[in-house]
Protein backbone atom coordinates (compact mmCIF):
# COMPACT_ATOMS: atom_id res chain seq x y z
CA UNK A 1 0.00 0.00 0.00
CA UNK A 2 1.23 3.35 -1.12
CA UNK A 3 1.88 6.13 1.26
CA UNK A 4 1.41 8.97 -0.29
CA UNK A 5 -1.15 11.21 1.19
CA UNK A 6 -4.20 11.47 -1.21
CA UNK A 7 -4.09 14.74 -3.10
CA UNK A 8 -6.74 17.41 -1.53
CA UNK A 9 -9.34 18.82 -4.66
CA UNK A 10 -7.66 21.91 -4.51
CA UNK A 11 -4.29 20.52 -5.17
CA UNK A 12 -5.47 18.08 -7.76
CA UNK A 13 -7.01 20.96 -9.97
CA UNK A 14 -3.69 22.69 -9.47
CA UNK A 15 -1.78 20.01 -10.56
CA UNK A 16 -4.66 19.63 -13.80
CA UNK A 17 -3.51 22.53 -14.09
CA UNK A 18 -0.35 22.91 -14.35
CA UNK A 19 -0.31 19.91 -16.42
CA UNK A 20 -2.38 21.57 -19.14
CA UNK A 21 -0.39 24.31 -19.19
CA UNK A 22 3.09 22.45 -19.20
CA UNK A 23 5.15 23.88 -22.60
CA UNK A 24 5.68 20.48 -23.57
CA UNK A 25 2.83 17.92 -22.79
CA UNK A 26 0.29 19.98 -22.81
CA UNK A 27 -2.62 21.65 -24.03
CA UNK A 28 -2.66 23.60 -27.34
CA UNK A 29 -5.39 25.56 -26.59
CA UNK A 30 -4.49 26.29 -22.74
CA UNK A 31 -0.97 27.09 -23.52
CA UNK A 32 -2.13 29.82 -26.37
CA UNK A 33 -3.83 31.88 -23.66
CA UNK A 34 -3.08 34.70 -21.73
CA UNK A 35 -4.62 37.11 -19.27
CA UNK A 36 -6.55 39.02 -21.72
CA UNK A 37 -8.01 36.09 -23.60
CA UNK A 38 -8.84 34.33 -20.42
CA UNK A 39 -10.40 37.49 -18.77
CA UNK A 40 -13.83 37.47 -21.15
CA UNK A 41 -14.62 33.63 -19.92
CA UNK A 42 -13.82 34.76 -16.34
CA UNK A 43 -16.82 37.35 -16.34
CA UNK A 44 -19.08 35.13 -18.11
CA UNK A 45 -18.50 32.46 -15.56
CA UNK A 46 -19.14 34.69 -12.89
CA UNK A 47 -22.88 35.36 -14.71
CA UNK A 48 -23.73 32.20 -14.93
CA UNK A 49 -22.71 31.32 -11.22
CA UNK A 50 -25.63 34.73 -10.69
CA UNK A 51 -27.68 32.72 -12.83
CA UNK A 52 -27.93 29.61 -11.46
CA UNK A 53 -28.78 31.36 -8.05
CA UNK A 54 -31.10 33.05 -9.67
CA UNK A 55 -32.86 29.67 -10.77
CA UNK A 56 -31.85 28.11 -7.21
CA UNK A 57 -30.63 25.21 -8.84
CA UNK A 58 -28.07 24.53 -6.04
CA UNK A 59 -26.64 21.42 -8.33
CA UNK A 60 -25.67 23.92 -11.21
CA UNK A 61 -24.55 26.58 -8.72
CA UNK A 62 -21.93 23.48 -7.83
CA UNK A 63 -20.93 23.12 -11.16
CA UNK A 64 -20.63 26.72 -12.06
CA UNK A 65 -18.76 27.51 -8.78
CA UNK A 66 -15.91 25.04 -9.91
CA UNK A 67 -16.29 26.93 -13.46
CA UNK A 68 -15.15 30.27 -11.75
CA UNK A 69 -13.12 28.56 -9.52
CA UNK A 70 -10.73 26.71 -12.61
CA UNK A 71 -10.63 30.64 -13.89
CA UNK A 72 -9.07 32.16 -10.69
CA UNK A 73 -6.45 28.69 -11.13
CA UNK A 74 -6.12 29.56 -14.62
CA UNK A 75 -4.81 33.20 -14.00
CA UNK A 76 -3.06 32.27 -10.69
CA UNK A 77 -1.16 29.41 -12.81
CA UNK A 78 -0.10 32.48 -15.71
CA UNK A 79 0.96 34.61 -13.25
CA UNK A 80 3.17 31.96 -11.25
CA UNK A 81 4.82 31.27 -15.01
CA UNK A 82 5.28 34.67 -15.27
CA UNK A 83 6.93 34.76 -11.86
CA UNK A 84 4.39 37.04 -10.36
CA UNK A 85 2.81 35.35 -7.86
CA UNK A 86 1.02 31.69 -7.27
CA UNK A 87 -2.13 30.48 -6.44
CA UNK A 88 -1.40 30.36 -2.42
CA UNK A 89 -0.15 34.27 -2.92
CA UNK A 90 -3.62 34.70 -4.28
CA UNK A 91 -5.36 32.84 -1.11
CA UNK A 92 -2.81 34.42 1.67
CA UNK A 93 -3.76 37.88 0.10
CA UNK A 94 -7.61 37.59 0.21
CA UNK A 95 -7.28 36.15 3.81
CA UNK A 96 -5.09 39.23 5.07
CA UNK A 97 -7.56 41.37 3.18
CA UNK A 98 -10.91 39.59 4.68
CA UNK A 99 -9.02 39.98 8.44
CA UNK A 100 -8.32 43.57 8.23
CA UNK A 101 -11.88 44.18 6.99
CA UNK A 102 -13.36 42.34 9.81
CA UNK A 103 -11.22 44.30 13.07
CA UNK A 104 -14.46 43.29 15.07
CA UNK A 105 -13.97 39.28 14.83
CA UNK A 106 -10.20 39.21 13.69
CA UNK A 107 -8.77 42.33 15.83
CA UNK A 108 -9.63 44.22 19.05
CA UNK A 109 -12.35 45.82 17.74
CA UNK A 110 -15.75 45.85 19.04
CA UNK A 111 -19.16 46.49 17.63
CA UNK A 112 -20.54 45.41 14.47
CA UNK A 113 -19.72 46.27 10.69
CA UNK A 114 -21.84 48.60 9.47
CA UNK A 115 -21.88 50.17 5.86
CA UNK A 116 -19.53 52.89 6.22
CA UNK A 117 -17.03 51.19 8.32
CA UNK A 118 -16.21 48.69 5.24
CA UNK A 119 -16.39 51.61 3.12
CA UNK A 120 -13.96 53.75 5.53
CA UNK A 121 -11.51 50.47 5.68
CA UNK A 122 -12.07 50.36 1.96
CA UNK A 123 -10.78 53.37 1.48
CA UNK A 124 -8.22 53.26 3.59
CA UNK A 125 -6.69 50.13 1.37
CA UNK A 126 -7.47 52.21 -1.59
CA UNK A 127 -5.40 54.79 0.25
CA UNK A 128 -2.26 52.60 1.12
CA UNK A 129 -2.23 51.52 -2.27
CA UNK A 130 -1.61 54.70 -3.83
CA UNK A 131 -4.98 56.10 -5.00
CA UNK A 132 -4.71 59.91 -5.78
CA UNK A 133 -9.01 59.55 -6.34
CA UNK A 134 -12.25 58.90 -4.93
CA UNK A 135 -12.95 57.20 -8.73
CA UNK A 136 -9.64 54.84 -8.09
CA UNK A 137 -10.50 51.26 -8.27
CA UNK A 138 -13.69 51.14 -9.55
CA UNK A 139 -13.18 48.11 -12.36
CA UNK A 140 -13.85 49.35 -15.45
CA UNK A 141 -14.99 45.56 -17.13
CA UNK A 142 -18.03 45.93 -14.04
CA UNK A 143 -21.40 45.97 -16.21
CA UNK A 144 -22.13 49.23 -16.85
CA UNK A 145 -25.03 49.67 -14.46
CA UNK A 146 -22.87 48.19 -12.07
CA UNK A 147 -19.97 50.57 -12.36
CA UNK A 148 -22.24 53.74 -12.93
CA UNK A 149 -23.59 53.04 -9.40
CA UNK A 150 -20.31 52.27 -7.96
CA UNK A 151 -19.10 55.78 -9.41
CA UNK A 152 -21.85 57.55 -8.03
CA UNK A 153 -21.97 55.89 -4.36
CA UNK A 154 -18.03 57.43 -4.93
CA UNK A 155 -19.08 60.51 -5.59
CA UNK A 156 -21.60 60.65 -3.07
CA UNK A 157 -19.17 59.85 -0.08
CA UNK A 158 -16.99 62.93 -0.87
CA UNK A 159 -20.47 65.25 -1.19
CA UNK A 160 -21.38 65.12 -4.46
CA UNK A 161 -24.83 64.19 -4.48
CA UNK A 162 -28.04 66.27 -5.55
CA UNK A 163 -30.02 66.70 -1.71
CA UNK A 164 -33.35 65.30 -2.65
CA UNK A 165 -34.51 62.83 -5.79
CA UNK A 166 -36.03 66.04 -7.10
CA UNK A 167 -32.20 67.06 -8.79
CA UNK A 168 -32.18 63.46 -10.27
CA UNK A 169 -35.81 63.83 -11.84
CA UNK A 170 -35.36 67.07 -13.25
CA UNK A 171 -32.14 66.06 -14.54
CA UNK A 172 -33.50 62.76 -16.01
CA UNK A 173 -36.65 65.64 -17.99
CA UNK A 174 -33.03 67.61 -19.20
CA UNK A 175 -31.14 64.68 -20.45
CA UNK A 176 -34.58 63.34 -22.39
CA UNK A 177 -34.84 66.80 -24.23
CA UNK A 178 -31.02 66.34 -25.20
CA UNK A 179 -31.14 63.00 -26.13
CA UNK A 180 -34.38 64.14 -28.31
CA UNK A 181 -32.10 66.88 -30.12
CA UNK A 182 -28.96 65.15 -30.35
CA UNK A 183 -27.17 64.70 -33.77
CA UNK A 184 -26.31 61.17 -34.94
CA UNK A 185 -22.58 62.34 -33.51
CA UNK A 186 -23.72 62.55 -30.07
CA UNK A 187 -26.76 60.26 -30.05
CA UNK A 188 -24.91 57.54 -27.88
CA UNK A 189 -23.50 59.59 -25.12
CA UNK A 190 -26.26 61.57 -24.61
CA UNK A 191 -28.48 58.05 -24.71
CA UNK A 192 -25.87 57.07 -21.55
CA UNK A 193 -26.35 60.14 -19.91
CA UNK A 194 -30.16 59.47 -19.32
CA UNK A 195 -29.10 55.55 -18.33
CA UNK A 196 -26.56 57.82 -15.77
CA UNK A 197 -29.39 59.72 -14.33
CA UNK A 198 -31.70 56.63 -14.47
CA UNK A 199 -29.15 54.75 -12.12
CA UNK A 200 -29.15 57.87 -9.79
CA UNK A 201 -32.69 57.66 -9.10
CA UNK A 202 -33.53 54.00 -8.55
CA UNK A 203 -30.14 53.64 -6.37
CA UNK A 204 -32.05 56.99 -4.06
CA UNK A 205 -34.57 54.60 -3.47
CA UNK A 206 -32.05 52.12 -2.49
CA UNK A 207 -33.09 49.68 -5.59
CA UNK A 208 -29.60 48.03 -7.68
CA UNK A 209 -29.98 48.65 -10.73
CA UNK A 210 -28.66 45.73 -12.37
CA UNK A 211 -30.70 43.39 -10.61
CA UNK A 212 -33.27 45.66 -11.20
CA UNK A 213 -32.84 45.32 -14.78
CA UNK A 214 -32.33 41.65 -14.65
CA UNK A 215 -35.64 41.61 -12.88
CA UNK A 216 -37.56 43.24 -15.65
CA UNK A 217 -35.69 41.58 -18.53
CA UNK A 218 -36.34 38.56 -17.13
CA UNK A 219 -40.32 39.41 -16.84
CA UNK A 220 -40.39 40.62 -19.98
CA UNK A 221 -39.28 37.69 -21.78
CA UNK A 222 -41.67 35.37 -19.53
CA UNK A 223 -44.34 37.65 -20.76
CA UNK A 224 -43.52 37.63 -24.54
CA UNK A 225 -42.87 33.60 -24.51
CA UNK A 226 -46.73 33.46 -22.59
CA UNK A 227 -47.92 35.95 -26.05
CA UNK A 228 -46.21 33.58 -28.23
CA UNK A 229 -48.06 30.35 -27.01
CA UNK A 230 -51.49 31.67 -26.63
CA UNK A 231 -50.92 33.29 -30.16
CA UNK A 232 -49.94 29.48 -31.24
CA UNK A 233 -52.77 28.30 -29.38
CA UNK A 234 -55.56 30.65 -31.21
CA UNK A 235 -53.71 29.72 -34.51
CA UNK A 236 -52.02 32.90 -35.31
CA UNK A 237 -48.27 33.36 -35.60
CA UNK A 238 -47.35 36.38 -33.34
CA UNK A 239 -45.03 38.02 -35.12
CA UNK A 240 -47.91 38.66 -38.36
CA UNK A 241 -50.43 40.13 -35.92
CA UNK A 242 -50.42 43.88 -35.81
CA UNK A 243 -49.32 46.29 -32.78
CA UNK A 244 -53.01 45.97 -31.87
CA UNK A 245 -53.35 42.83 -31.59
CA UNK A 246 -50.33 41.87 -29.91
CA UNK A 247 -51.29 44.15 -27.43
CA UNK A 248 -54.09 42.42 -26.91
CA UNK A 249 -52.12 39.46 -25.57
CA UNK A 250 -49.75 41.64 -23.99
CA UNK A 251 -52.89 42.51 -21.49
CA UNK A 252 -54.30 38.67 -21.43
CA UNK A 253 -50.78 37.41 -20.13
CA UNK A 254 -51.10 40.51 -17.40
CA UNK A 255 -54.85 39.46 -16.24
CA UNK A 256 -53.44 35.77 -16.40
CA UNK A 257 -50.38 37.06 -13.85
CA UNK A 258 -52.40 39.14 -11.60
CA UNK A 259 -55.06 36.21 -11.38
CA UNK A 260 -52.40 33.73 -10.47
CA UNK A 261 -50.66 35.89 -7.84
CA UNK A 262 -54.40 35.84 -6.13
CA UNK A 263 -55.28 32.34 -6.06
Amino acid sequence: MSDTPQQSPIDRLLAIMARLRDPQTGCEWDLAQNFATIAPYTIEEAYEVADAIERDDMAELKSELGDLLLQVVFHARMAEEAGLFAFADVAAAISDKMEARHPHIFGTETGTMVSARWEDLKAGERAQAGATSAMDGVARALPALLRSAKLQKRAARAGFEWHDLQGPRDKLLEELQELDEASDAERLMEAGDVLFVAVNIVRRYGVDAEEALRASNAKFEQRFRAMERLAAHDGHDFAQLSLEAQEAYWQRVKQAEKAASKA
